[in-house]
């Protein structure tokens, strides 16, 4: 899913309302009938720089609105012969962030994979009472640019919530000294948590299994059918030992398990006889032996001659 531009405006039919959602049990977690609505700003003033004009379907390139007060008088003069500005209705859901202008009658579905920073941003001077907030966005054009630099194209917009949106949750009650959410905060809070509803798509080449990390390669052919499970010796002996599987590997013996460019090389070299391994010395005598049923036949077992005869018991 990528930009997409649409024409009709959006309507609070199209989405379930939060408070709504929260209050009944689906059917399942990740399919619903409609997106669930997190928030709704109509009439938010939306920013973005003229150099950047007509990259956006409400944004066209022959837009000459300036931006207005009362946030307009905080921005310096060339800050505002810089600054073009849309009204726009806002819809934070679960699927993405939609802005669509009335006056342009066009608007934007954005995957939140695509909204590469999302930040609350104040707008004037040093003094705190004169500045208003405001949640700055950076939009990705390409979906999945962020690999290919000369491909990389961004917007930045800023959005300026109306004196109240509506916030599809539960009111905030004020407790003790602590203040209620301002619109900008409900906002940018809203993006947040659709956000992490939405996580990056794992591109190609994210995945560890191109073969370009480390790899440790055992000796021995794998048996088809079966993970993790390695033939025998061609004289039918055991399988080659796992790496370490006859001690520690430490800083102090690994040049005998790997070489100067961290190939395997196993343990004791290239032996000719067991299938190309050699057990480690470590291992006692007889360690690998494989005694085959013909070989054990007529001999003493648990002291005890004769086939399938076992120890008498003994009070």
């Amino acid at each position: 899913m990528s930009l997409t531009t649409i024409r009709s405006p959006p309507s609070l039919a199209d989405y379930t309302p939060l408070p709504e959602h929260q209050s009944q049990t689906p059917p399942s977690f990740f399919d619903h009938d409609k997106p669930i609505l997190h928030y709704h700003g109509p009439a938010t003033k939306c920013w973005l720089s003229r150099s950047q004009l007509g990259k956006l379907p409400f944004f066209p390139a022959d837009l000459v609105s300036p931006p207005t007060p009362p946030e307009s008088e905080a921005l310096s003069p060339e800050a505002q012969s810089d600054t073009a500005e849309q009204n726009v209705d806002v819809f934070v859901n679960s699927q993405n962030l939609t802005l669509f202008s009335p006056q342009a009658e066009s608007g934007l579905t954005i995957p939140y994979h695509q909204i590469s920073i999302h930040a609350i941003q104040k707008i004037g001077g040093p003094e705190e009472k004169n500045k208003f907030g405001s949640v700055y966005l950076q939009l990705e054009l390409a979906e999945g640019a962020g690999g290919a630099e000369e491909d990389f194209e961004t917007v930045e917009l800023t959005l300026i919530p109306g004196p109240k949106g509506e916030q599809q949750g539960e009111e905030e009650v004020t407790v003790g000294e602590r203040k209620p959410k301002t619109e900008t905060e409900r906002l940018f809070e809203a993006i947040s948590e659709c956000s992490n509803l939405n996580p990056d798509p794992v591109q190609d080449g994210d995945e560890d299994d191109d073969g370009d990390g480390a790899q440790i390669i055992f000796e021995g052919e794998a048996v088809e059918g079966f993970s993790g499970v390695f033939a025998g010796a061609r004289d039918g002996g055991l399988p080659p030992a796992m790496p370490g599987s006859s001690g520690w590997i430490t800083a102090e013996n690994v040049h005998e398990y790997f070489d100067g460019e961290g190939n395997w090389i196993g343990e004791g070299g290239d032996g000719e006889e067991g299938g190309g391994w050699v057990l480690s010395e470590q291992l006692g005598g007889g360690a690998g032996t494989v005694h085959r049923l013909e070989e054990d036949e007529g001999e003493e077992m648990n002291g005890v001659e004769g086939d399938n005869t076992k120890r008498p018991k003994t009070e």
